[in-house]
């Protein structure tokens, strides 16, 4: 199977250096239900009518035997050891079009992080956004979403596109059970980078995609006031998954320009490709999100 690690016309892209390198930090401001919160919030929608999947995929990480370097590019002798998922498939599951463009992920684990490495095969690099904590999803971007415990509740969210531009939040419930999105609440140690195979906002060519690299905290996921569970031990599962928005576009004046925006009639015009479809075009059901399993190298499974 061809890999965008291997692809030619590889570009790492930063500005002033050769990679991104995008570190989250503490931000202040105010509580969830800001503008940028409620955005969030209705990005659920109202839900859209699909089959939901009788069984949840499980993926067994192994633990790395070193640290991988964070630079985008998921090629260190460690990735090894990870198979990648499946290809990732519409969100709301069997009977909806296949996505256009294959996106699979792999992850890493030691007693300090969670290595999360993406690759997102796409003939159009285009993103705006720059601002940490904007909205990431308005553009094209890879989604990570965690819930320690497993029950549903108290959920991280992890977003970054194509410029390396990262929002992450925090989340006590989901949106349908009255769930606020905290924007504000961060994850200070956070370090991640994304690798361009293309030409970034040029219409002019057809490029290959991009991959993503992040290495998160365990120390960092905690509640707002609260405390994490910390490392987990090999046994361990959590409930996960992952996304990316795809959207609608036409090249006007030699610039990719957004096609179409949600509406109340259609809220959805994007798509929202994942690895474990929820039935309805809603990220929010954790009880519908996959099972990671933690084990030691030996103990994992057929890639």
């Amino acid at each position: 199977m061809t890999s965008l690690l291997t692809g030619p016309g590889s570009r790492r892209v930063a500005p002033g250096t050769l990679v991104i390198l995008v570190a989250a930090w503490s931000c202040g401001g105010a509580p969830a239900e800001s503008a940028d919160a409620r955005s969030a919030r209705e990005r659920q929608g109202p839900a859209t009518a699909g089959t939901a999947p009788g069984d949840v995929p499980v993926y067994e990480s192994p633990r790395a035997p070193v640290p991988p370097v964070v630079d985008g590019v998921p090629d260190e002798a460690a990735w090894a050891a990870a198979p990648w998922t499946e290809p990732f498939v519409d969100i709301r599951g069997a009977g909806h079009p296949a996505p256009r463009h294959r996106t699979r992920a792999r992850l890493l684990w030691d007693d300090a992080h969670l290595y999360v490495a993406a690759e997102l095969e796409e003939p159009h690099l285009w993103g705006h956004i720059t601002e940490r904590d904007a909205i990431v999803y308005r553009d094209d971007d890879f989604e990570v979403f965690l819930d320690p415990d497993g029950d549903g509740l108290r959920y991280f969210e992890i977003e970054i596109n194509v410029l390396g531009t990262v929002l992450d939040l925090y989340l006590d419930k989901p949106y349908r059970h009255g769930g606020q999105a905290d924007i504000p609440w961060d994850i200070p140690g956070l370090r991640s980078a994304v690798r361009l195979v293309g030409t970034l906002n040029d219409p002019s060519d057809e490029d290959v995609g991009w991959t993503v690299e992040m290495a998160i905290p365990w120390a960092d996921l905690v509640a707002p006031g609260g405390t994490g569970l910390g490392a987990p031990r090999a046994g361990d599962q959590w409930r996960v998954t992952f996304s990316r928005v795809e959207w609608p576009f036409r090249v006007a004046d030699g610039t990719y320009v957004k096609t179409v925006t949600p509406t109340r009639e259609v809220p959805h015009p994007e798509d929202n490709w994942v690895w474990s479809p929820t039935g309805e075009v809603n990220i929010h059901i954790p009880e519908r999100w996959g099972v990671v399993r933690f084990v030691e190298p030996a103990a994992r499974g057929g890639s």
